[in-house]
């Protein structure tokens, strides 16, 4: 068991019998009132987030995670396959877990699985990812006046926004967390 100062943002906790993550975690001490922490938190199982308030000094049950490093292999339904690197075992890994950096992936690509015993309860891709534009529009010429974006699709088949110099068959580097374009990759 351990107190709420013990706990921080990443933090697997067991709240109302469910086992959640941590997303945010503030200390407030409003006006003449007593102190509390203010806790969002998404249940692993089904993704959905939560919200609540805890007591100074309450203590909340910790759950032990173990992280590995494992290599994506393909998709299958709404779960990934992913290949521990040392054992060689592959593990089916919920999409949900990635978060919106699961379009983002591609084959080959080394992630970071957490289990706690041998269910997968979360999961992080690379910060970011090089990618090869498999189809964009032309820029026009003189449309660089402001800082205007064109769609563009890569070869996981994610869409995002790129500028108007970028065409088909760059690699860019893309930003898995927030989508974004960062820059232009020279091979």
């Amino acid at each position: 068991m351990a107190t709420t100062a013990d706990i921080s943002v990443g933090t697997f906790i067991r709240f109302n019998g469910e086992l959640c993550q941590i997303t945010e975690w503030q200390h407030r001490t409003p006006g003449n009132l007593r102190a509390f922490y203010q806790g969002k938190m998404r249940n692993v199982k089904n993704g959905k987030n939560m919200e609540n308030r805890f007591r100074s000094g309450e203590e909340i049950e910790t759950v032990r995670v173990e992280a590995k490093e494992m290599q994506y292999l393909y998709k299958e339904g709404d779960a990934l396959v992913c290949m521990d690197n040392e054992t060689y075992d592959q593990v089916n890994v919920p999409e949900f877990l990635f978060g919106n950096a699961a379009k983002f992936i591609k084959e080959g690509m080394n992630v970071v699985v957490q289990f706690e015993s041998d269910m997968p309860i979360g999961a992080q891709a690379p910060a970011n990812v090089e990618l090869e534009i498999t189809y964009t529009e032309p820029g026009v010429r003189g449309d660089t006046a402001t800082n205007t974006g064109k769609p563009a699709t890569l070869e996981t088949g994610a869409e995002i926004r790129v500028p108007l110099f970028c065409e088909i068959g760059d690699t860019i580097r893309v930003n898995t967390e927030a989508g974004e374009y960062l820059e232009r990759v020279k091979k």
